[in-house]
């Protein structure tokens, strides 16, 4: 393991950070035995995503033993074509509005919950509520117990960075669920197959798209639509609030935005100023910061440098969208960048790009921008040790510490 490697595996954030002015855009990671390159040029990333089709789509080793396999993360060709058209209309146009209720009862649920005075962790506040609204969607009513065993699962996993290094490279691996959980995660959606109204029912349905689903591959897929159905949302959510907080002119133009206004957040035309900060809250702090591997199946070139088939490139998410030319200061925080104007899609690719664009980018806005207006409007919050609102990983989602803390003082019917 050269040095470059060394530090991107045990100083992500600083490593990264060092290389925000570097033009080049591109680094090589290791050269043996599988040349890797980390690229952020904008450039660079936007090829990658537009060629995707030339790619072979790596699985990663930190979350292959949790999500499986078979997950539909990394399924190829016809079977991971045959999951998008499945999964994906439910989550994304019109047919979105039939979420709206769930989001806005899970939320309000989470809110009726908090009794002030009480500091609560902001990120493990935001993953309790994201994960029962997928959990809905994916299984319809799952036992609070249920989830709280996933949870405790993940973080067991993923909780700790060092852990989850420790897990990956000196013990045997990132844990698996118990087979317990496995049964009793099958044992819901199996319930659901009358249910089309819920994804499982769909992955399920007898004229559906996905012929001889078995346990094993059921188990993956629900696993991996609970994992990445939250993880990324809360991360993005716990940063809206945190960044809200951070400045509190913007907050308080949110607010008042909000005041004039009985709109849930749902529609982002009717919050304008809402969505921009949560478009620049995932520009500063990308809850996926890389946009998985890929890896090349043909000799090819890359910003005129010449590349090997075998050669993975790892997009960084969390580099193009500090490139200075694009972000003027891009450590400032600053919704203005995304108000009546168009950010150019190459600098801009919060839910990835390409055939493995996130599925679930049209829900996850929605229910950031509905969270963040129902706490602003219900609420009065404030981070109580702000200084702990640090990036730190969980697998590959970038999140803030589980330490900092949201103090709710006052909380409105």
């Amino acid at each position: 393991m050269n040095r470059n490697e060394f530090r991107w595996l045990t100083r992500t954030i600083p490593f990264l950070d060092a290389h925000i002015d570097d033009p080049a855009g591109v680094l090589e990671l290791r050269a043996r035995p599988a040349r890797r390159l980390l690229v952020w040029h904008p450039v660079a990333i936007d090829w990658i995503f537009r060629s995707d089709q030339r790619f072979r789509h790596a699985a990663s080793r930190t979350l292959r033993p949790l999500l499986g396999e078979q997950s539909l993360l990394w399924a190829e060709g016809a079977r991971h074509a045959a999951y998008r058209q499945m999964l994906g209309p439910p989550l994304r146009g019109s047919r979105l509005t039939a979420i709206h209720g769930i989001v806005s009862d899970t939320v309000h649920g989470a809110i009726d919950a908090l009794v002030p005075p009480t500091v609560v962790s902001l990120a493990d506040w935001t993953r309790t509520v994201t994960l029962r609204i997928i959990s809905r969607l994916v299984l319809g009513q799952v036992d609070d117990r249920l989830l709280a065993s996933f949870t405790n699962w993940i973080h067991r996993a993923l909780g700790s960075p060092w852990r989850t290094l420790a897990y990956r490279y000196l013990w045997r691996g990132v844990p698996r669920s118990s087979e317990e959980l496995d049964h009793k995660l099958v044992r819901c959606a199996k319930a659901t197959a009358n249910q089309p109204a819920t994804l499982a029912g769909l992955l399920l349905a007898h004229d559906g798209l996905l012929p001889g689903l078995d346990d094993s591959e059921l188990r993956d897929q629900i696993v991996s639509l609970l994992f990445a159905g939250h993880e990324t949302t809360a991360a993005a959510t716990a940063w809206t609030l945190y960044w809200l907080d951070r400045n509190d002119t913007v907050r308080r133009d949110v607010v008042s935005e909000l005041d004039a206004t009985s709109a849930d957040g749902s529609d982002a035309t009717q919050i304008p100023l809402l969505h921009a900060v949560v478009q620049e809250a995932l520009r500063l702090s990308p809850p996926a910061m890389l946009a998985g591997n890929r890896v090349l199946t043909t000799d090819s070139e890359l910003l005129g440098l010449p590349l090997a088939a075998g050669t993975i490139l790892t997009p960084c998410i969390y580099l193009t969208h500090r490139w200075p030319a694009a972000f003027p200061q891009p450590h400032r925080f600053d919704p203005g960048r995304f108000l009546n104007t168009r950010v150019p899609p190459r600098h801009y690719w919060p839910f990835g790009g390409g055939t493995r664009h996130c599925l679930g980018s049209q829900l996850a806005l929605t229910e950031i921008r509905m969270i963040a207006a129902a706490v602003l409007r219900r609420c009065e919050i404030h981070c109580v040790n702000a200084d702990a609102g640090v990036a730190q990983l969980r697998g590959h989602v970038l999140a803030p510490a589980q330490r900092l803390g949201m103090a709710v003082t006052v909380r409105r019917p």
